[in-house]
């Protein structure tokens, strides 16, 4: 494309042709209206007037890159009186000469090949020094006889749309860091460099509310000294404590244009002085529902007020920031459900075999020992009885809170569940104790009398204890054998300590015994599945059921699985158990649909020892090809603590089963005690929110509040939810307003055989 000066008005297709060619149609109306005599005059007023009119840079430059013709757009940017001023001047008279490079290279190649370019993207420093984004078009214009005799050119401001796409670019970053978990203070710096991009000359800061409510700490400020940052860190809030303080006090915008002067900073701007800081903009950070989380501020080196576009610019900060706090809260509230015990804050279950790893290795490193007790309360059931579990809860409280005075803070104590504590005592005794006489204190500081509503009671406790290494070498065999010996310290009157003892050790031969009757109900086809349907709340259609292993022993009738699934796991016969599961489980639902049925998943649970096993991926592969049933049917559940222990090898496996076509759920979520910046990295379909935190649904708020949390976690990781051990229509009714997609419990269906789960099948929707 190239322009003769000739024919300019014949191009009608290109934007500058038809500007020229609207030119040339204005003069020839401005000839027939006007004298000839003065018509040539009339033209170049005519022209003159309507280029300068235009808002967009209009431009001719010669062969040389030179300036011939410039629109007064330009001549007002570049701060230029008169249309000659910018003759015969080029981009290196006006520009950095690195910018100048840059334009004068593509002007000289459009006029060497004739070939024009449009739409091209330039980043400029107009005369005041505004960095701006032009878009540009630049055409050759050639003689009568085709020879290029320079260039015709056009620019447009488009600093706003830029500067519009990116803070979308920017907010939609934000919020990827945000549902994938990055840690805060990351957070609030890409918030805060991104609003300082956008405002010149303001430095950004976030400051957090303590848990107190009295206190603002950092929470980043990337662009701000340092010192000033630990001169604030800890400062009161407060009704006239400077532009953050005050901020938060009045849950609402605090402007201070000069710091000088302004009361607010009577108290503080002897520490703003040295920095130089003369205003202070500052709103507070709110959560949804309104509470005050903490403060964004901008400090300017100037003072004056914001404007509305910078106004509206912490507008949409604060409520990012709100967003990312909250968020953390709710990870933080799960992470910390995850870990310890909901009722008396002490750690839990997952947390222990963590505890005593650290303590056996502490123990071999120094030649130690370390002690294990099992404590259950005696008489608890009767307070539950007398006065209901909200009395046995407040119990269960101060029972915890009286043996957390007695260990030292190298031991640890865990509620295992109920009634049930470990204590864990590890590390040196001070001179003239012993392990005996840390856990006598323990013992009678729970059998001290409790006042309850009124009332005094007295609870007794039964301890077992074991010690390493004499009496096991893990915690699976120091928590049996400590559990042994407290049922012992039950059987020989309660309210006692008892040692693990060779005695004890005879029972563990009856232990093996179970081991051996397991281990041939295997063979004997003693073991057979019963299902438990699930069923999608919108639809309300039964999509999925969970297989479950049953024992139905030949003497002692059906053995519940939490007596035969533990023992299994402990002598690793899980293995095999679950491998019988898988196949039986394919085998059954492959028949269901030859049968005529609509497909429905069927979903399995895996053991850690199935999971670690090299060839597991290809056992799953083979039960597949044997039943004949598609992956597609087929989920397979592991538990938050078994994919936790080798986290890479774990998501290798679960790669490969995905690969494989078989669907993938993280059963008993919240249990456990994953990272959920690594449950992002599974390739998972759905979180299984364990039936602890359904059970008291919807009247206990904590229990409320997790399940809340896990089901906005796994929607923003675009994960399914289904809730376990649902009994109630309460329950269903709370799950389904906070958007749990499936459930799956008593409400529905106990577990049941196949040919009762296939009448269920039969029903459209229940």
């Amino acid at each position: 494309m190239s322009t003769n000066l000739s024919q300019l008005g014949n191009d009608e297709a290109d934007p500058t042709a038809r500007l020229i060619s609207a030119s040339r149609r204005l003069m020839s109306e401005a000839e027939r209206l006007f004298p000839l005599a003065t018509a040539q005059n009339e033209r170049t007023l005519w022209l003159e007037a309507m280029i300068d009119e235009v808002p967009d840079y209009l431009y001719f430059k010669d062969r040389n890159s030179r300036f011939v013709v410039t629109n007064r757009a330009i001549l007002n940017d570049n701060r230029r009186e008169g249309l000659e001023s910018l003759e015969g001047l080029s981009d290196f008279d006006i520009h950095p000469e690195h910018v100048a490079r840059g334009f004068f290279k593509t002007e000289q190649e459009i006029m060497r090949t004739g070939v024009p370019m449009l739409d091209m993207e330039e980043l400029i420093h107009d005369a005041r020094g505004n960095l701006k984004w032009m878009l540009s078009s630049k055409l050759p214009v050639r003689d009568a006889n085709g020879t290029v005799i320079g260039m015709v050119g056009t620019a447009r401001d488009i600093t706003e749309r830029k500067r519009s796409e990116s803070l979308h670019v920017g907010q939609a970053h934000l919020l990827k860091m945000i549902a994938l978990g990055a840690p805060l203070v990351e957070v609030f710096s890409s918030l805060i460099l991104l609003i300082e991009a956008h405002v010149p000359d303001v430095t950004g800061s976030i400051l957090l509310l303590t848990p107190d409510g009295r206190h603002l700490v950092n929470g980043a400020a990337p662009n701000l000294d340092p010192a000033y940052c630990a001169l604030v860190d800890g400062i009161e809030i407060g009704p006239a404590a400077g532009s953050c303080g005050t901020a938060i006090w009045r849950s609402e915008p605090v402007i201070v244009a000069d710091i000088e002067t302004d009361p607010l900073w009577a108290a503080y701007r002897t520490l703003a002085a040295p920095f130089g800081f003369r205003a202070c903009w500052s709103s507070p950070i709110l959560s949804y529902q309104g509470k005050a989380l903490g403060t964004f501020a901008l400090y300017s080196q100037k003072p004056g007020e914001p404007t509305a576009e910078c106004l509206k610019l912490v507008g949409m900060a604060t409520h990012i920031a709100g967003i990312a706090i909250e968020r953390k809260e709710a990870e933080d509230s799960i992470q910390f459900m995850a870990h310890h015990d909901t009722l008396t804050g002490l750690p839990n279950r997952s947390m222990l075999d963590e505890r005593v790893a650290s303590a056996i290795e502490a123990a071999d490193d120094g030649g130690g020992a370390m002690t294990l007790a099992f404590i259950d309360l005696d008489n608890f059931k009767l307070v539950n009885d007398s006065l209901g579990h909200h009395a046995g809860d407040e119990l269960l409280k101060i029972v915890a809170a009286r043996m957390l005075k007695c260990v030292r803070p190298s031991d640890s104590i865990v509620r295992l569940g109920g009634d049930e504590f470990v204590v864990l005592i590890s590390g040196a005794l001070r001179r003239g104790e012993t392990v005996e006489d840390r856990l006598n204190a323990v013992r009678q500081s729970i059998a001290e009398p409790v006042m309850i509503e009124g009332r005094s009671f007295q609870v007794t406790a039964s301890m077992g204890v074991a010690a390493y290494p004499e009496h096991g070498r893990n915690v699976t065999e120091l928590l049996a054998r400590a559990d042994a010996a407290m049922y012992r310290a039950k059987e020989i009157g309660r309210d006692a300590m008892q040692v693990f003892t060779a005695e004890l050790a005879n029972r563990a031969h009856e232990k093996l015994q179970k081991q051996e009757e397991l281990r041939r109900a295997l063979a004997r086809s003693e073991l057979f599945l019963q299902y438990q349907p699930q069923m999608d709340l919108t639809t309300g259609r039964i999509f999925a059921v969970e297989a479950l292993i049953r024992w139905r022993h030949p003497e002692r009738g059906l053995v519940p699985p939490g007596d035969f699934i533990p023992l299994a796991e402990e002598t690793g016969l899980i293995g095999p158990i679950g491998d019988w599961t898988l196949r039986a489980a394919c085998r059954q639902n492959k028949a269901w649909q030859v049968s005529g049925l609509p497909p429905i998943v069927v979903s399995v649970n895996v053991s850690a020892r199935q999971f670690q096993e090299k060839d597991w991926v290809e056992r799953v592969a083979e039960a597949l090809e044997e039943s004949g049933l598609e992956a597609r049917y087929l989920e397979l559940e592991l538990t938050e603590s078994m994919i936790m222990e080798d986290v890479q090898q774990a998501v290798e496996t679960m790669h490969r089963l995905e690969q494989l076509g078989v669907h993938l759920a993280i059963d008993d979520f919240g249990t456990g005690y994953s990272s959920l910046s690594a449950l992002k990295r599974f390739p998972v379909d759905r979180l299984k929110i364990d039936r602890s935190f359904v059970k008291d649904l919807p009247a206990d708020t904590d229990d409320a509040a997790i399940a809340r949390a896990v089901i906005s976690l796994a929607h923003s990781l675009q994960l399914r939810v289904i809730a376990e051990g649902v009994e109630t229509r309460e329950q269903i009714d709370f799950l389904r307003a906070a958007g749990c997609d499936e459930i799956q419990g008593y409400y529905l269906s106990r577990p049941i055989d196949a040919r009762a789960l296939q009448a269920i099948l039969c029903i459209p929707n229940l």
